[in-house]
């Protein structure tokens, strides 16, 4: 069932698209490289749902985590919701998967180029059962048997 909103979000809508840059980023990383001097910065929320990373890495940052995609790391793979990477730490190799919305800034230096994002809740993640269709109560029963030619 489809939901029916009451007004256009563009702040969400632009959000959104602001993250489909970060896709986009890993897509190209993904596929051939770092391009030159091209490093990104990734911040993200560890307590995300979906976020993937080790128990002692939840331990060091319960909220929150920057990690660096320049010169040692592996296995980039980008999907449409998140994307995985090995990192090491600590001399210790780790797969992190990372949601997109739990990522709250993304930036390539060398670029000179940020984007910070509004965290999302945890609340708004969150799927629920299909919304009720709406009701109105007022409403009245019209039949086509008076709209059709006899």
């Amino acid at each position: 069932m489809v939901k029916f909103i009451d007004s256009i979000n563009y702040d969400e809508l632009i959000e959104k698209s602001l993250r489909n840059v970060v896709y986009y980023a890993l897509k190209i990383v993904e596929d051939q490289g770092l391009p030159g001097e091209n490093h990104f910065y990734i911040t993200f929320k560890t307590n995300f749902p979906g976020t993937v990373v080790s128990k002692n890495l939840k331990t060091q940052y319960p909220e929150t985590m920057t990690i660096v995609l320049q010169n040692q790391f592996e296995n980039l793979v980008v999907r449409h919701n998140n994307f995985s990477v090995d990192l090491s730490f600590g001399g210790i190799p780790q797969t992190l998967t990372i949601p997109f919305d739990a990522i709250t800034y993304f930036a390539d230096p060398y670029a000179k180029f940020g984007l910070s994002f509004t965290p999302i809740d945890d609340e708004d993640q969150i799927e629920t059962a299909a919304p009720e269709a709406p009701t109105n109560h007022n409403a009245e029963v019209i039949s086509i048997d008076s709209f059709r030619k006899k």
